[in-house]
């Protein structure tokens, strides 16, 4: 009787194991994931490129990290496109070549979906000679086959000095969802970031860079600072005040678009505007205006909710 229940109970027990089956195939990563470990992930992921990098030169350490399509902002409003074209921006600077860089993230963010991201923190590159370079940095990534790497990229310089290591609450959705494919509303949610950033751009006109840039910006805003901050400047009212200027209310002499391009997940809350800033009035000797390449990393509640920056 005793062997006869044992066996019955192990039967059970496969057909238990039978019926999960399905169930735990249907799991995708996505889905048994939570926000906290896919941030994890994706800090991991800057984190390892950091380490690699300092065993190699500085170019092949920033590039080995790059997505095929990545853009990174070059002089005059134009954009270094692709891994080969960075590394080619970068060997203008012949120390590069002999230089070092290493970074450490301070946040992290991540889309619902788990397929996209963006971290920040700060880089130190080390010459040949010895000598240091400290700067800031804002990585924009997309989660591909080949694991994360980075679709948008900025450095900015910052003063020597000490700068605060402790991490920054994460930038998470309240849950994990599965990446969608359809089109439709790939497109929609492209949109709906474009037409936010044009809003921000406009509003600009009216109420001045001070109060746009603190409207449109998330309580836990970054922005990257000038080259005489040592570290980010955060919230959106700071940055209202740091971006306004003497004149916070005046019109802004400046606008912008996302004319570039826009990498959105397909759970519609984390998203990448790339463009150029250009002057209201173009230069006195009929040249073509000039302008600055940006780049603005947004984010939402979900669908339907209003489109926040969140670093830029």
């Amino acid at each position: 009787m005793r062997n006869f229940l044992k066996v019955r109970e192990v039967r059970r027990a496969a057909l238990l194991v039978l019926a999960l089956i399905p169930v735990l195939a249907a799991l995708t990563p996505h889905q048994a994931r939570t926000p906290q470990t896919a941030v994890d992930e994706l800090l991991a992921a800057d984190r390892a490129f950091s380490a690699a990098s300092a065993r190699t030169d500085l170019i092949t350490g920033i590039t080995a990290m790059l997505a095929s399509d990545v853009l990174m902002g070059a002089p005059g409003g134009t954009f270094a496109e692709g891994p080969a074209a960075i590394a080619a921006a970068l060997r203008r600077d012949s120390l590069n070549a002999t230089s070092r860089a290493e970074w450490t993230p301070v946040r992290g963010g991540i889309s619902a979906d788990g397929t996209q991201g963006f971290t920040y923190g700060y880089m130190t590159v080390t010459r040949g000679d010895g000598s240091h370079i400290p700067l800031k940095y804002l990585s924009y990534w997309v989660r591909g086959e080949d694991g994360w790497r980075v679709a948008a990229y900025r450095r900015g310089r910052r003063p020597e000095g000490q700068v605060p290591s402790t991490m920054l609450a994460p930038a998470l959705p309240e849950r994990m969802v599965p990446p969608s494919r359809d089109a439709a509303l790939m497109i929609a949610h492209r949109l709906s970031v474009a037409m936010a950033e044009k809003d921000f751009s406009d509003d600009a006109q009216v109420m001045g860079l001070g109060p746009a840039f603190a409207k449109w910006g998330s309580a836990d805003a970054m922005n990257l600072g000038g080259p005489n901050d040592t570290t980010f400047v955060l919230g959106n009212e700071a940055i209202g005040r740091a971006v306004g200027g003497a004149t916070p209310s005046a019109p802004a002499p400046i606008h912008w678009s996302s004319e570039k391009a826009v990498f959105v997940a397909s759970s519609g809350d984390l998203a990448v505007s790339i463009g150029v800033i250009r002057p209201n009035t173009p230069p006195a000797d009929g040249r073509p205006a000039g302008g600055s390449s940006f780049f603005t990393v947004w984010r939402r509640a979900g669908p339907g909710a209003p489109w926040r920056y969140v670093a830029e």
